[in-house]
């Protein structure tokens, strides 16, 4: 299975017999909103857990902001809204996410369970003097965190029109490429856009993969099962659902 339908299943065991929250509302940024100030909406269930959606995919940010998601979702089912995630398209998918991550929020506030902060924003990957790093998509602002250090650096990226020879570091357009990599950073988007299983199947050499951004926040035992130890997830600290559920009673 994939990752978004084991996390689903996951979830699904979590709220086996329990009543789980149900939607307050959705943020969207302002209208006015540009750039960073407008790549991020949030789900607020009825227990004020939230959970974040990137939504500059897929026109999903233009497409809720001219319908009326907001007032139709209120009260609506988290659990129902999660599975859109896997079944949905488009602001459907980018919904289900952000339910997902919001119940997983729920059950870690439940728990009384909180997650090790990352060290750095490049997400404790630590890159040495001849390490080949590489970046699934292109994020200037963490380039120099990597290549100031002496390690090398390929970039990943979908839009054609970056690709080519950088200051210091290249960026294709394949993702083969990611199988010379020691180690690789990633952001939660590829778990929105459903590439992670194809990212990670390029990633067979690497000693560590950081994932990292606010939409990061879903349940990450689908991820240890692809290679926990790879994982710059906290995931020492993570005690897996099965541990949660116990916690939480």
């Amino acid at each position: 299975m994939s990752v978004a339908a084991e996390t689903l299943a996951a979830l699904e065991h979590a709220f086996a017999g329990r009543r789980a929250p149900r939607v307050r509302a959705l943020h969207l940024p302002l209208a006015s909103s540009a750039g960073k100030d407008a790549e991020f909406g949030a789900l607020e269930l009825d227990d004020g857990s939230l959970g974040l959606c990137y939504l500059l995919l897929d026109g999903t940010r233009d497409a809720l902001a001219a319908g009326d998601a907001a007032n139709h979702l209120a009260g609506t089912d988290a659990r129902a809204l999660a599975r859109t995630w896997v079944t949905g398209t488009g602001p459907q998918r980018a919904l289900g996410f952000a339910a997902v991550n919001a119940l997983t929020r729920h059950l870690f506030d439940r728990a009384g369970f909180l997650p090790a902060e990352a060290p750095d924003s490049i997400g404790g990957l630590d890159p040495q003097p001849g390490e080949h790093v590489g970046m699934v998509g292109f994020f200037p602002p963490l380039v120099k965190q990597v290549t100031a250090r002496g390690a090398r650096l390929t970039v990943v990226e979908l839009r054609a029109e970056l690709a080519g020879e950088r200051a210091g570091f290249r960026v294709t357009l394949d993702p083969r490429e990611l199988r010379t990599c020691d180690k690789v950073l990633t952001t939660s988007t590829v778990l929105l856009n459903d590439t992670l299983d194809e990212i990670l199947s390029h990633c067979m050499r690497a000693r560590a993969i950081a994932m990292i951004g606010p939409g990061a926040g879903c349940l990450p035992d689908a991820l240890f099962a692809r290679g926990a130890r790879k994982f710059a997830l906290a995931h020492d600290a993570y005690p897996g659902i099965a541990a949660l559920l116990r916690r939480a009673g």
